[in-house]
């Protein structure tokens, strides 16, 4: 082996540690660069050439190259920043970007995004970062006899992953369909409203809906007051007025008469008038009650409820005529049911409308029964505690029996919620607790990332509503992803196909919004490499020279 030989062995050593200083140098460059992953450079020996010696044959190493550079994919420290868009992936995972109007994607653990002016929201490229719209899904359940619908709103991502954009900076309205009043109505409120021929329903025979106002101070114990949302969600206020029945010999029970009532101008209800025709209820004395009902108390605590609510044949009969307001309809979850058609839709005034919009009216008591008791259509979820279970299906049956209370209808199987409506000597009635699940339009006020990467919209009715959910990828073999520059990576045949999830599930990390992850080079273990580089390379300087003098001397050899 000539000694020309050791001059290749040199220039190798020092091609490859002037390419490890390189790999130094970027990894050192890119100390403060958002999400950046260092590299490692790893050397391997040149295949060794065979020489023969006295003891057989042996073997001559040929030098140094570089054998891979490996990408670091070691967490980085966090940096916590003040943009609820600046992302980082807690564990494993890369983000996806895409180009737009492209099919080309790429991935990346730098999470500085924005929204553009498109309301996209980009890398500092202007790549579209990758999700999945969220959907709310609602669910509707029958109620026996009746059909009304209680939504139970949940969000689950739909499609394929797509360019997360906000379009839409407005909430839509969500009508109301549920209210919760529960108060306390004081013992010692003697009636205000008598009626020796209606005595359960003597305050709603003071009602006048076509008077400035429908029902005088003087003519109710009590009233409470909460505002509600029609479809395109306009606020309307929806009153109950409360006054105490003139009992004898109840048996130590108390009953409250209640109605509950809209603004009369805004009653919105169409019914069947005579002859076939349709009667509006604004503009007439019955206009703004939507329910009327009893409430039967025992020491205080409330043991059963009546409701009745007007049917299709209203109008014919009369608005105020008792004969017109039957049993009312339940919801799935056993609370009656009104309903005020604030907008006037058609087929919208009663609860089995095809396009009804029911609001369940919860006091604290439901009823877990709601299959036909056999006496027609309207007792389903009915029943009495005396005259053998029969239930006369309008509020006219109840009649003027003031010392039996055990005439009254009530839920066919009450239960009483932890919070109802009572009856105690406190010092005077007052609301205990009121609560309605609709709302009006809303504008985008912020927007914020959970940990499982759900990017939500806070709009300003207080709704907080499930957008998009990050698509975070990873690979099975990451080492294989090509760097693009920029922070971005892509798949490469080496890598495998991108395996695409959500957050926080398996082989996915978790989403820290507000943070971003800071490059992982470390740089005193970069300046020991570094120092070790540049001795090993200056070594190599030596057998070069090394060498060139021993060529030199052979040189010399022909003087």
């Amino acid at each position: 082996m000539s000694l020309s030989a050791s001059l290749y062995q040199g220039i190798t050593g020092l091609q490859a540690h002037s390419e490890k200083i390189s790999v130094i140098g970027n990894n050192l460059a890119n100390v403060s660069t958002v999400g950046f992953k260092g590299a490692n450079m790893h050397f391997e020996d040149v295949m060794s050439q065979d020489v023969y010696t006295s003891a057989g044959v042996a073997q001559v190493g040929r030098g140094v190259r570089v054998a891979a550079i490996y990408s670091d994919f070691a967490q980085g420290s966090f940096e916590s920043t003040t943009e609820s868009t600046d992302l980082a992936i807690g564990g494993s995972g890369f983000f996806t970007v895409k180009a737009r109007n492209t099919d080309n994607q790429y991935y990346t653990r730098a999470g500085n995004f924005r929204f553009d002016k498109d309301g996209y929201l980009t890398d500092p490229h202007g790549y579209v970062v990758q999700g999945w719209a969220m959907v709310k899904a609602s669910t509707a359940a029958a109620t026996g006899a009746t059909t009304s619908t209680a939504n139970t709103n949940t969000y689950s991502i739909t499609g394929s992953p797509t360019d997360i954009r906000i379009n839409n900076f407005q909430s839509p309205p969500e009508a109301t369909s549920n209210v919760s009043i529960i108060t306390n109505l004081d013992p010692n409120n003697k009636s205000k409203s008598n009626s020796a021929t209606n005595p359960y329903f003597a305050m709603f025979n003071n009602w006048d809906g076509t008077a400035t106002t429908p029902l005088a101070s003087t003519a109710y114990g009590y009233s409470s007051t909460l505002k509600v949302y029609d479809e395109v969600g306009a606020a309307h206020n929806l009153t109950v007025y409360y006054d105490q029945v003139t009992l004898s010999n109840a048996g130590g029970n108390t009953v409250w008469e209640y109605m509950v009532t809209s603004t009369p101008t805004e009653d919105g209800r169409i019914l069947s008038g005579a002859n076939g025709s349709l009667t509006a209820m604004a503009g007439t004395s019955g206009a703004g009650v939507l329910m009327i009902g009893t409430m039967t108390f025992r020491a205080g605590a409330l043991i059963s409820e009546s409701a009745y609510t007007l049917k299709s044949n209203g109008g014919a009969l009369g608005m105020k005529n008792l004969n017109s307001w039957q049993l009312a309809d339940f919801s799935t979850g056993g609370y009656p049911l009104i309903t005020p058609n604030f907008i006037q839709a058609s087929n919208a005034s009663i609860a089995t409308a095809t396009n009804a919009t029911p609001i369940a009216i919860n006091f604290g008591i439901r009823n877990t029964d709601l299959t036909s008791n056999g006496s027609g259509s309207y007792s389903v979820g009915w029943s009495q505690s005396k005259g053998g279970g029969y239930v006369t299906p309008t509020a006219a049956g109840v009649g003027n029996t003031i010392s039996n209370v055990g005439w009254l209808p009530g839920f066919k199987s009450p239960v009483i919620d932890a919070m109802t409506t009572q009856s105690y000597d406190t010092g005077g009635s007052s609301t205990l607790f009121q609560s309605q699940d609709g709302y009006t339009a809303g504008f985008l006020q912020s927007i914020s990332v959970s940990r499982e990467g759900i990017l939500t919209g806070r709009y300003s009715n207080g709704q907080v509503l499930d957008l998009y959910s990050l698509t975070l990828t990873s690979f099975t073999n990451q080492w294989g992803l090509r760097r693009e520059g920029g922070n971005l990576f892509s798949e490469t045949r080496e890598s495998g196909p991108a395996l695409t999830g959500e957050a926080n599930t398996p082989g996915k990390g978790t989403v820290a919004s507000s943070t971003l992850e800071q490059s992982n080079v470390d740089m005193g273990a970069q300046f020991v490499s570094l120092i070790t580089a540049q001795r090993g390379f200056q070594a190599n300087t030596k057998v070069i020279t090394t060498a060139d003098s021993m060529l030199g001397e052979v040189i010399a050899m022909k003087r």
